[in-house]
């Protein structure tokens, strides 16, 4: 690969169990010559093995922590190693579509963005149903002088063979970090991803900060990826998942978003308080207690061991979110830096 313009770095998302069918699509369906930077936050020991394997067989760099990383912390790493024009930032549970990083460097090139966005899909059967074709996000002033946060996502839910002929490539608001593709150089004004955004709404206060100063968002529709989210989940996923969309995790990052850009806590965080661990619920309980329940949906039966089990897990996520951050907090005592000369290997351990 000669001169690639464009560094893609993987960082986990929810989960590790669909680490090698989302590394092969990249392989698969990027032609343009491209560095890989992938970040691996404590994945269990069969998939490290593989990461391991594929980084010397393919020669990308693999950063490697023995403890859970936030997504603006893995991006940051990632970033950190990054020296081409464009980096783009994709999840460990994405498949990409054949000439999705073509349409993405064409669309930089020729408009002048950013940052740009992918029709992106969820779920599987891939590159079927939208879950973003841009959006909007921004600060509205409300008729008491209160600053509101302003959120949509377009598209979502459309099935893509009905839209997609209607779309174009069009400036924006909003981008998600499912694959998100970046002009590097916006870095050097902006610094690094704020790590105080621990797991949700990232995006928005990145996208806000980039058209804050006076840059540009991008949709490119020729761009076609996919996330595929859980479950299932192997029990491996379980903690890290657990992690991720924790209750202390999410409060302290609508707090800071909320800080950061002196918008009021009205309805729109009034209602993320309300269905706080949502994920958790229908991705780890509901499937628990079905089983519990001998695959009696919607029974009292099944009722009665959600409500049991949603007491015991909200008990656990708080006991795994405070291990962490003192876990976090004695690795940043121990590396009070990363190298600025990588050793000559594919992979470094943080």
């Amino acid at each position: 690969m000669t001169d690639p313009q464009v560094t893609i770095v993987v960082v986990p998302r929810e989960r590790f169990s669909y680490t090698r069918q989302s590394l092969e699509s990249i392989y698969e369906y990027t032609t343009v010559p491209f560095k890989l930077i992938y970040v691996d936050g404590n994945s269990p020991a069969k998939v490290h093995q593989y990461l391991q394997e594929q980084a010397q067989e393919k020669n990308f760099e693999l950063v490697r922590t023995d403890y859970y990383l936030s997504p603006n912390h893995a991006r940051n790493m990632g970033l950190a190693r990054v020296s081409t024009k464009y980096v783009v930032f994709v999840d460990n549970d994405v498949i990409v579509s054949p000439n999705w990083l073509e349409a993405l460097v064409q669309c930089a090139e020729e408009t002048g963005a950013t940052v740009i966005g992918p029709l992106m899909c969820h779920e599987e059967p891939v590159h079927e149903v939208v879950h973003c074709a841009g959006g909007e996000t921004h600060i509205v002033v409300d008729a008491t002088g209160r600053r509101r946060l302003r959120e949509k996502m377009y598209k979502q839910g459309h099935k893509v063979a009905k839209v997609l002929p209607q779309m174009e490539r069009k400036q924006t608001e909003l981008c998600e970090f499912h694959c998100m593709f970046v002009r590097t150089q916006i870095f050097e004004r902006l610094g690094m991803f704020d790590e105080g955004m621990l797991n949700t709404k990232e995006h928005l206060d990145f996208c806000m900060n980039v058209i804050q100063a006076g840059e540009t968002v991008y949709f490119e529709p020729e761009s076609l990826v996919t996330y595929v989210p859980g479950p299932p989940l192997e029990w491996t996923d379980l903690h890290f998942y657990m992690l991720r969309w924790s209750d202390a995790w999410e409060l302290a990052s609508l707090s800071r978003l909320r800080e950061k850009w002196n918008v009021a806590e009205d309805g729109y965080f009034q209602h993320k308080y309300k269905i706080l661990g949502w994920r958790r619920k229908n991705t780890i309980i509901r499937p628990l207690a079905r089983k519990l329940a001998f695959g009696w949906e919607n029974s009292l039966v099944e009722k009665g061991w959600v409500f049991s089990l949603a007491i015991v897990e909200k008990v656990l996520n708080r006991f795994l979110t405070a291990r962490h951050a003192r876990i976090v907090r004695r690795k940043q005592t121990a590396i009070s830096s990363v190298p600025t000369q990588l050793p000559e290997t594919a992979v470094l351990k943080v």
